[in-house]
């Protein structure tokens, strides 16, 4: 594994950095997005509902780009858009509307990996910083250069870039640096997977990516199974990327964006992840020098993760410990389980949004940004006129419950579940 003795040298007797990197996080919808700044996201990552590579996500309108652009400002963070499909002759027709209602809605930035996008984003929406895709595969400093030439001023590099690599990018071209540090690792090369066009006519880089890769097979040899009772079948799909335990080597090489995947993920994954880095970082940059790694930042992703982790290519190439070959068993031992809406001083109790099943006597963790956490055990729950409850069962239901300390707006409840 590499360490920092071994990148230094090229950082030429210098750190690339002393200001904090941004933390970048995935948006699904209007709500993830408040939720993602709120707990601490620089900037947020988006897709319109044209050009991206996540058409099962709830893809954003101009209006709600709007409003999402107004709350993030209030927070000071940003919101970038994805438009990073490889386009069709077809896909060219109403690009260049798009790109100017993006820029019209204050969005400010593209991610793109075309550059036919990108040119035309240049062209006729100047307002709009572009940023070059991990879609483009990028691994050396001199396509690094070729980009930044070419007016980029940041590259999301491939996921299959290390430590070592990024060190030499910053020595040779002063441009961003955007990288992936937490999420799901694409078994294919940086997203170049062709396996859902094939097997469902669904184009991977259009956005209609079916995650081939975790389907379950049976092996064939020869055309014989090499499958027995005994055996589960065959998957292909990667263990998940963490970074948690080496912000300090990211900050050092010089890494301007810190990247969470996840557009499709939940509203307590993209809290809780965000929540975590965002203590890291600011614990960091208060004490770079006696920064320790704290374990219940490693506790809160866990209680996310739906996957094992692994450090992905940074340090060395994977190995066979790296990659699922079973069905995978879902290991988030937590499920959401309410929103706060608000809190009376007065009474102790809260208005929750329930978000999946509770009941009396259900353990519950409530978080909220920036650390604070208290467990208890759910006494009574009333809905808003007062009348007990055996249940909070409905969606999206609101109910009354009494904390052991106070809350507030847009912290939340989970509970234990295995």
């Amino acid at each position: 594994m590499m360490s920092m003795t071994s990148i230094k040298p090229l950082l030429k007797g210098k750190r690339h950095r002393l200001d904090r990197p941004e933390l970048l996080a995935p948006a699904g919808n209007l709500e993830k997005l408040k939720f993602a700044v709120h707990y601490g996201a620089d900037a947020v990552y988006i897709g319109g509902q044209k050009y991206g590579l996540r058409s099962g996500a709830d893809n954003f309108s101009f209006e709600e780009m709007r409003e999402g652009v107004e709350f993030a400002a209030r927070y000071g963070a940003k919101v970038f858009v994805a438009t990073n499909i490889y386009a069709h002759n077809e896909d060219i027709e109403g690009l260049e509307d798009y790109l100017r209602g993006l820029e019209a809605a204050g969005i400010a930035a593209i991610i793109a990996a075309d550059p036919a996008i990108v040119e035309t984003a240049q062209r006729v929406a100047p307002g709009l910083e572009v940023h070059l895709s991990t879609q483009q595969s990028v691994l050396n400093w001199r396509t690094v250069k070729f980009w930044k030439d070419e007016g980029l001023p940041r590259v999301v590099l491939a996921r299959e870039t290390s430590l070592e690599e990024i060190a030499e990018m910053k020595a040779h071209v002063d441009i961003e640096i955007e990288a992936f540090i937490h999420g799901a690792m694409c078994s294919s090369f940086s997203g170049r997977c062709v396996l859902s066009n094939h097997f469902t006519d669904r184009d991977s880089n259009r956005g209609g990516c079916c995650q081939s890769c975790r389907w379950k097979y049976d092996l064939y040899v020869d055309g014989d199974s090499v499958n027995t009772e005994q055996d589960s079948q065959f998957t292909m799909g990667s263990k998940d990327l963490c970074m948690i335990s080496h912000l300090p080597e990211l900050i050092e090489v010089g890494v301007d964006s810190f990247k969470i995947e996840g557009r499709m993920k939940s509203l307590h994954y993209v809290a809780t992840v965000v929540n975590a880095y965002r203590q890291a970082i600011d614990a960091y940059f208060a004490d770079p020098e006696g920064y320790e790694l704290k374990p219940e930042w490693v506790d809160e992703i866990n209680k996310s993760a739906n996957r094992p982790l692994n450090t992905g290519f940074f340090f060395d190439t994977p190995g066979t410990e790296d990659h699922i070959y079973e069905p995978e068993q879902k290991a988030a031992p937590y499920d959401f389980a309410g929103v706060v809406l608000s809190y009376d001083e007065a009474t102790g109790e809260a208005v929750i949004q329930q978000r999946n099943h509770f009941k009396p006597g259900t353990e519950v963790e409530f978080f909220g940004p920036g650390g604070t956490f208290f467990k208890q055990t759910v006494e009574e729950i009333r809905d808003l006129e007062g009348q007990l409850l055996d249940a909070a069962r409905h969606p999206l239901q609101q109910v009354r419950i009494r904390t052991a300390q106070p809350v507030h707006p847009m912290d939340m409840m989970r509970k234990r579940i295995r």
